[in-house]
């Protein structure tokens, strides 16, 4: 691979040809695109890690994927500052950074309300489907995009589909933010033989001939069928996402009250060493442990950045053949990739296991389950023409316009479902589902 054909400024899709702007490069619109878009909005109310919650503090998944933007963009922005001989003539560090701040933003837009709860949730709910005969009709690959249903293949689904230009490029990104964007450039044919992260695929097979073109114009090396190896800029974002859930499931847990911030403290101590900022060491006894914190984690992230980016430049002749082996936490040194390897492991032992995320994570069965039910029966029944119950009807009536055609094979008719179900709040999925049955809000 090489950065002038893994930057270009082409756009999917049919783009009326524009004049450039003033202080707006192609990817500034591409991060304008993503910021108004409806998919992106609605990332509000959808859960990051714990249950969307009254305390203001706790994240969302907007509020998260802001967070990890903003991580992308330095990271981007110092990789260009180190690489900057090497790249096109054009080509400014801003430039890098903008690319990576955009997939950044675009991370999670394609995940179902419950966050990873409601992906598992979806999975289990078609492997009970496909024991009832519901997907005989499809063929091996399709079926697999149900039953290892991922929110990376739909997130690309709506950035290249759903969104602004329906089934016409979608928000028609440029390729090098769809390349970065794309973590896994892969089916769901790859998704457990490659053993790299259960259930994890990054397209559709209804989407298949998109991202073939796309990685013809960005030059990803075919690995084998149906499977590309990933842009270098993917690292990046994934790094940003990484640092970012690493520390902040750290300051929600904090404000769960389930970790102490001692420990908290010591973590990201034992990271910056010496180099604490001078408003941190004039912090006195009254100072709350939430500004203590914030300012001490700035300091962290800075350092993780630092790290992520030198990793990245070392590692740049095996990111550009394709080769690197793992994520790009693996090859930081020293304390940097202790503090995100430490982190995690203490939001799973403690964090992950609170009493009100398990409930939470139940509730996105059921409720998902009536959704399921509903609105997948709806598409079943009237298959093939047949002539579907009044209650399908009125179901399929919700839908609008996007309601799946009754000739249209079943795949393309359970996607159009999983487009609506998955685009919900959680606010939004839980108050459908409890209309469904019966169950009116309490006035």
């Amino acid at each position: 691979m090489d950065w002038q054909t893994l930057l270009t400024r082409e756009r999917l899709g049919k783009p009326a040809p524009s004049a450039d702007e003033l202080g707006r490069s192609p990817f500034h619109k591409d991060h304008d695109r993503i910021i108004f878009s409806g998919a992106f909005r609605r990332l509000g109310r959808k859960t990051q890690v714990h249950p969307v919650s009254s305390n203001d503090h706790i994240h969302t998944r907007l509020t998260h994927s802001l967070e990890v933007s903003c991580v992308g963009r330095s990271l981007g922005m110092r990789v260009g500052e180190m690489l900057r001989s090497e790249l096109p003539a054009w080509c400014e560090p801003s430039d890098l950074g903008m690319v990576v701040q955009s997939s950044c933003l675009a991370h999670d837009i394609g995940n179902p309300p419950f966050g990873h709860s409601g992906e598992d949730a979806i999975r289990h709910w078609f492997q009970q489907a496909a024991g009832r005969g519901w997907l005989d009709a499809m063929s091996d690959a399709e079926r697999g995009d149900f039953l290892s249903f991922e929110g990376n293949a739909q997130g690309f689904r709506v950035l290249t589909q759903l969104e602004y230009h329906q089934f016409d490029g979608g928000t028609r990104l440029t390729y090098a933010t769809l390349g970065a964007y794309l973590k896994y450039p892969w089916t769901s044919r790859h998704a457990e033989a490659l053993g790299y992260k259960k259930h994890k695929f990054g397209c559709y097979q209804s989407e298949l001939p998109l991202l073939e073109q796309i990685a013809s114009k960005l030059g990803l090396p075919k690995l084998e069928e149906q499977r590309w190896a990933r842009h270098p800029l993917v690292y990046l974002m994934e790094a940003a996402d990484d640092i970012c859930y690493g520390l902040i499931d750290l300051e929600d847990g904090l404000e769960m009250e389930l970790l102490d911030y001692a420990e908290v403290e010591s973590l990201l101590l034992d990271l910056v060493g010496d180099d604490l900022p001078e408003t941190y060491r004039q912090l006195g006894p009254h100072d709350s442990r939430r500004r203590k914190l914030a300012i001490l984690r700035g300091k962290a992230i800075e350092h993780l950045t630092n790290s992520a980016a030198h990793a990245f430049v070392e590692q740049q002749s095996a990111l550009l053949a394709g080769t690197l082996e793992g994520d790009l936490v693996e090859h930081m040194h020293g304390p940097a990739k202790n503090c995100v390897q430490a982190a995690k492991a203490m939001a799973r032992e403690k964090i992950f296991q609170d009493k009100r995320k398990t409930l939470h994570e139940i509730g996105a069965y059921t409720t998902l389950e009536i959704l399921l039910n509903a609105f997948c029966g709806a598409a079943l029944e009237q298959h093939g023409g047949r002539t579907p119950s009044f209650k399908n009807r009125r179901i399929l009536d919700l839908l609008g316009h996007n309601a799946p055609d009754p000739q249209w094979p079943l795949y393309r008719s359970f996607l159009r479902m999983i487009d609506f179900i998955a685009g919900m709040t959680d606010s939004y999925a839980t108050e459908m589902a409890r209309e469904m049955t019966g169950r009116s809000s309490p006035v």
